[in-house]
Parts: C-alpha cells; sequence; structure tokens
C-alpha cells in the first residue's frame, strides 16, 4: 500500500526494532503525527490469552485522568428520578420504550455511549442484535448498566473508555489526543495499562502482555517495551 511522503518522514523517526520506554514513545507521538488534524492516539495490547474461553476474557472501563479529548455523546434508558438525574448529568438523550423504538426503526446512532439502569434491560436486549456489533451495548462490566445513571452519564463526560479483547486478543483503546503532550498522553497510558494488569485472568499463563504498540490516527506504529509494563 502506498504511504505518502509526511508517512514515510514518520517512520523514519522510528528506530526500526527498537522497543522503546513509555515517555520517549509518547515523546515520538507528537513528531509522528503529521495531519492537520488533531489526531487521537491509539494503545494496542496484544494479551497472552484465549479470550475464546470465558475464564479468559479481559473487559472493564477506567476513567482517564486526563479525559479522551473528545466529549462523548449519551444516551441513557430510565424512568423517573434516575432518568431527571441522567438528564442533570448532561446525557443527550433519555427515554425508555420510545428510544428503542427510534433506533429499531430508524436505525439511529447519533450517539457514542449507551447507558441503561437495570430495570430498562428486559427492553434494551432487544437492541442486542444492533448495538452488539458497533460496541454499544450496555452492559454491567463495563459500567454501562448500573442503578446510578447519573454518575454513569458524569463518567461518561469526563472520558471514561472501555477496553475489551477482540477475536485476535487484542485491545484497541484511545487515551487522548496528539495535542494533550507527552506527560498527560503518559498519564492516560498509565492508566489504562494498570487497569488491564488488575483485569489478568486467573487462568492467564505465562506472558501477559505479549506486545504493545501507540500510533497516532495518520502515524505509524510505535512499539513500547511490554517488559516494562507489568
Amino acid at each position: 500500500m502506498f504511504k505518502g511522503k509526511k508517512y514515510q518522514d514518520s517512520v523514519k523517526l522510528i528506530e526500526k526494532g527498537n522497543l522503546y520506554e513509555v515517555t520517549e514513545a509518547m515523546d515520538l507521538i507528537g513528531k509522528t503525527a503529521k495531519a492537520k488534524f488533531d489526531e487521537t492516539v491509539e494503545v494496542h495490547l496484544r494479551l497472552g490469552v484465549d479470550g475464546r474461553h470465558a475464564d479468559q476474557q479481559v473487559r472493564g472501563a477506567i476513567v482517564l485522568p486526563n479525559g479522551t479529548g473528545k466529549t462523548a455523546r449519551v444516551l441513557v434508558f430510565a424512568k423517573g428520578a434516575q432518568a431527571e438525574a441522567a438528564k442533570a448529568a448532561g446525557a443527550e438523550y433519555v427515554g425508555e420504550m420510545d428510544l428503542v423504538d427510534k433506533i429499531m426503526k430508524e436505525n439511529w446512532f447519533d450517539y457514542d455511549v449507551v447507558i441503561a439502569t437495570p430495570d430498562m434491560m428486559r427492553f434494551v436486549g432487544r437492541l442486542g442484535r444492533v448495538l452488539g456489533p458497533k460496541g454499544l451495548m450496555p452492559s454491567p462490566k463495563s459500567g454501562t448498566v448500573t442503578p446510578d445513571a447519573g454518575k454513569a452519564v458524569a463518567e461518561a463526560k469526563a472520558g471514561k473508555v472501555e477496553y475489551r479483547l477482540d477475536k485476535t486478543n487484542i485491545i484497541h483503546c484511545p487515551i487522548g489526543k496528539v495535542s494533550f503532550g507527552t506527560q498527560k498522553l503518559e498519564e492516560n497510558f498509565n492508566a489504562l495499562v494498570g487497569a488491564v494488569i488488575k483485569a489478568k485472568p486467573a487462568a492467564a499463563k505465562g506472558q501477559y502482555i505479549r506486545s504493545c504498540t501507540v500510533a497516532s490516527t495518520m502515524g505509524p506504529g510505535i512499539r513500547v517495551n511490554p517488559a516494562k509494563l507489568v
């Protein structure tokens, strides 16, 4: 695949085969991001687990100390006092069956996070085939099925991110924008990796974090030394 001159220039800044310290990697992110927009920075962690087994799943959520640089649009399924709390916390959309119907009939996805109170899951469960493939289905493990809708909305607005294994046992997760700078990106990186390490399944054997790569939206991957992350 052809890569542009800016990308090729960025690649030259990275020493081939080198495993960087976290601070070095975050510093390089700023130097290799050449796009005219504020690129998102993502972390890619390959874990030594087999996600096909229930006892080796790795999934959770964490509020990044410096946020994500993006204001999440939040949809909440709740009623009564919980609906009012969600609205007060800044949720863009709050409702019950009216929102279920809108999603089902209009294929509506004008939101980034979906939260539901437990009593609403009997309705929201119908949306599994629609929201699931997009990673939007509420789940107790990610804190998006909760009796405290207001708190969940506040966390989503503050920069809460969900991490979970894909089919190849890799976690892909944003940790902010290039404009954050080295220190804030490093703080967010450490918070995410710390959460993933705490979520290590008891059934996991051998090296847990097999590889770690960070990259901006349009930039090349920068490999971080996984031995320094555990």
